[in-house]
């Protein structure tokens, strides 16, 4: 008799038991696929059920910027708050030192004019808090008619019912009706496949500039209470600004009365070299959402961040914020974050950051002349690769998608010990985000690897 092990138990119990974000759950178990069960994790590897070892190129999902050997630091910090509190709700007049503290240290490092913090317990929910601030700050200032968004085509900022307003992938949508949020969609900034004089920044973002400006005259400007977009937008490929874009975002909607929101779910606490990614980009933005690497994945957390203008009117004497989450500022999630800013800190995890990128993207730019790749862009710790396939156009046929972006890449990288990303939602991509503790050596494995397996993908077509 031959003995199951251990994924297929894990596999088969999970197809019983437990239902998986973003995936065909019907696809697993004892008559289907092996869900990927991870074990345990060291530095900047994980470990499977069945003591394989790979590079984590994702930190998880864009979360663990320290990897994975700090545990016992975060340990100790979590015991010290579980003997002191447990819990205590940010509710009512109500506060805990932990969460009073992490607003105060967050201020500290937060863009010009950001000294409030909402907490909350996710990315969704952050962005969430966003739009219901904006909502209110409009009403407040008697402008209730402030009731629409606008947001980049092909973003994602959650999937939540409000959420999900403010993405324009009809696959995420269309399955539970009609949007809660009116939004109107204009350009993201990838470059790719455009003509080549919009290489140029000043022509570029004058052109993204103007057709943001038209779609909000088109709307109406009394009627869009804020835009929101990512410094550099993950959904289509880490795709970056030109130069004087968020700039120009400020200066519009200073000029129309919108507020600008930075969604930096992803790209905060040094995925891009700084604290806050949109510094990098001259981002002065109202509101910033914030998770994953607030914590490093050591504990759920959220936050949105939110401008002295803006808390100046929903703070107004007599006001209600009439908005709230019971585990808003957990002082666990609180003690972590808080140990994690230090951790960062004292190891200089930022000048990492910033020391190793330019190799990074030297690293990533020499794989641009592979056949499959079309285009490398990306910032700091934080890269994509666009795949061209066998059309004209630099499309792919549906055998070319099934063989090679379904199965051969996802397939052979694993094989080669590497966790990246392979997906063709808003293009088809390779995207890899590695810890931020990552070295020289580790970064040029993650390189070759990928290297390899896009040369035999190229050989495919």
């Amino acid at each position: 008799m031959t003995t199951a092990t251990a994924t297929e138990v894990l596999s088969a119990s999970a197809a019983r038991h437990l239902l998986l974000n973003m995936t065909p759950n019907g696809s697993f178990g004892p008559d289907g696929d092996d869900v990927f069960v991870v074990r345990r994790g060291e530095g900047a590897y994980v470990e499977d059920s069945d003591g394989r070892r790979y590079i984590d190129g994702l930190s998880g999902l864009y979360c663990c910027q320290l990897g994975y050997s700090y545990g016992p630091e975060f340990a100790e910090a979590a015991e010290r708050q579980l003997r002191e509190l447990c819990f205590s709700p940010l509710w009512s007049a109500s506060a805990h030192p932990t969460a009073i503290e992490l607003a105060e240290r967050l201020s500290r490092i937060a863009p010009p004019g950001i000294e409030h913090t909402f907490f909350c317990g996710g990315g969704a929910e952050a962005v969430e808090t966003a739009w219901k601030l904006a909502r209110r700050y409009h009403a407040l200032r008697g402008e209730p008619g402030r009731t629409k968004a606008i947001a980049r085509r092909g973003a994602y900022h959650g999937l939540t019912v409000g959420t999900l307003s403010f993405t324009d992938d009809p696959a995420l949508r269309e399955p539970y009706g009609p949007p809660a949020v009116e939004t109107r969609f204009v350009s993201h900034t990838n470059r790719f496949r455009l003509a080549p004089e919009y290489l140029d920044d000043e022509l570029f973002t004058s052109r993204l500039l103007g057709e943001l400006e038209a779609a909000v005259l088109a709307e109406g400007p009394e009627t869009v209470a804020m835009l929101i977009a990512e410094p550099v937008q993950n959904r289509g490929g880490c795709i970056t600004p030109p130069t004087g874009y968020w700039e120009g975002l400020r200066a519009l909607a200073d000029r129309y009365g919108f507020l600008l929101v930075a969604d930096e779910v992803i790209t905060a606490f040094g995925r891009l070299g700084e604290w806050f990614g949109g510094d990098r980009y001259g981002a002065r933005p109202d509101i910033v959402t914030v998770a994953k690497g607030i914590t490093a994945g050591y504990a759920p957390m959220g936050a949105t961040l939110v401008g002295d203008r803006v808390v100046e009117v929903v703070n107004r004497p007599g006001t209600v914020l009439n908005h709230g989450y019971t585990f808003a500022g957990h002082p666990l999630s609180a003690a972590i974050a808080l140990r994690n800013l230090e951790i960062m800190e004292r190891d200089r995890i930022l000048d990492n950051v910033r020391g190793l990128q330019d190799h990074l993207a030297s690293r990533m730019a020499a794989l641009a002349g592979l056949p499959i790749v079309g285009d490398i862009r990306g910032a700091g710790f934080f890269y994509a690769a666009e795949l061209v396939g066998d059309l004209d156009g630099g499309g792919f046929s549906d055998t070319a998608r099934a063989a090679l972006i379904a199965d051969l890449l996802p397939r052979r990288l694993r094989e080669a010990g590497l966790l990246a990303r392979v997906y063709n939602r808003a293009a088809p991509l390779v995207q890899i985000a590695p810890p931020l503790i990552s070295d020289r050596p580790l970064l040029d494995r993650v390189a070759d690897i990928l290297a390899a397996c896009l040369d035999e993908a190229s050989g495919r077509l």
